[in-house]
């Protein structure tokens, strides 16, 4: 079983860096997941017996690596999905993207359109039949111009399919790495990482944030 790093742990919530190339549920793979991985933590740890009580409340994509919450009681897990829904449940990404960004900060807004059969996204007029609305804001930490990369913190203020990889993509500065919608880093590790987590916990009602880096090696040292 993969080994778990788990950054914060109560009888309420577990929060844990979910490694890269792992699904966050099971799926048509049938490769392991995060959600069973910290099941079966939970199980161990404990000595549960039985089905271990553990609910997924948000999503990275597979090659995505970053931090995840999940919640060990279904009252935290309903407090914890409202929070997503009424969007006080705050996640932060760091991402290297080709080029110079035009505006150092700025606040993206699209429509985007999945397609099922494809599993892609991809920005369409406003008004397109099954369209949602996507938000997200970033800022610029640095521009190399040796290599033409900039690294950029993103906060996404709605959870779309492949948001962050569609909307940069659409303005030219696509992500380093990205197999599906990037221009440069072919065969490579998608520069994309959830690296903070803000919440409020269901329980106490304290604001709590949860930070983990990627580690400075293979793709992430594109850049240099």
């Amino acid at each position: 079983m993969q080994k778990l790093n788990v950054l914060f742990e109560d009888n309420h919530i577990i929060v844990v860096e979910k490694p890269v190339n792992i699904p966050s549920q099971a799926d048509k793979t049938n490769d392991v997941d995060m959600l069973s991985i910290v099941k079966q933590y939970i199980k161990g740890k404990y000595n549960k017996p039985g089905e271990v009580y553990c609910a997924l409340i948000h999503r990275l994509d597979r090659p995505v690596g970053g931090v995840m919450i999940f919640a060990k009681t279904s009252k935290a897990a309903a407090r914890l999905s409202e929070q997503v829904r009424n969007k006080s449940f705050i996640k932060k990404y760091l991402v290297i993207v080709d080029g110079k960004m035009e505006k150092e900060s700025a606040i993206l807004e699209d429509y985007l359109l999945k397609n099922e059969r494809t599993n892609t996204s991809k920005v369409v007029p406003e008004g397109t039949k099954n369209a949602k609305y996507a938000s997200l804001e970033y800022e610029t930490l640095q521009y190399n111009q040796e290599t033409d990369l900039s690294v950029l913190k993103v906060k996404l203020n709605t959870g779309r399919h492949h948001q962050i990889r569609v909307q940069l993509a659409n303005i030219g500065h696509s992500i380093y790495g990205d197999q599906k919608y990037g221009k440069r880093g072919a065969g490579k590790q998608i520069t994309l990482w959830a690296y903070e987590l803000t919440i409020i916990h269901p329980i106490s009602r304290e604001s709590m944030t949860f930070t983990v880096l990627p580690k400075q090696e293979g793709s992430w040292m594109a850049l240099y």
